[in-house]
């Protein structure tokens, strides 16, 4: 069975930092590309990060102006999501995702939600003022 499992979502003082997690299971990590989505109250899904080891690309989304990093421990099947400098506007839920990677370019999947492979259930960020 194919899962993505969060972690280390919860509720924190704008300012702050949190570090979030997704653990893949049920598929060849390295032949995906991985990353996060978000879906804030209000408004639509939407792509924050991704890597893809296969073919070197990455997304990282213009709102998150340098505050937040992804990285992933392929032999722990794992991506990360470190946040730092955290905004009220980035409460929301946030998705671990993965799309089977190509020859190039898979992370531009992430500016859509519609060619995402996999989903995990969410992990909630909330982020006081």
């Amino acid at each position: 069975e194919v899962q993505l499992v969060e972690s280390g979502g919860g509720l924190v003082q704008a300012g702050g930092s949190l570090r979030l997690s997704c653990v893949g299971s049920g598929f060849t990590f390295d032949d995906y590309a991985i990353g996060w989505f978000r879906h804030a109250p209000g408004k639509e899904r939407e792509g924050v990060s991704c890597i893809s080891r296969k073919d070197g690309s990455t997304y990282n989304a213009e709102f998150l102006e340098g505050r937040f990093t992804s990285s992933t421990d392929n032999a722990k099947n794992t991506i990360h999501l470190q946040m730092n400098r955290l905004k009220p506007e980035d409460t929301a839920v946030y998705y671990c995702a993965a799309v089977r990677s190509t020859l190039w370019g898979t992370c531009n999947k992430f500016l859509s939600s519609s060619g995402i492979d996999y989903w995990g259930k969410g992990t909630l960020v909330t982020v006081s003022s």
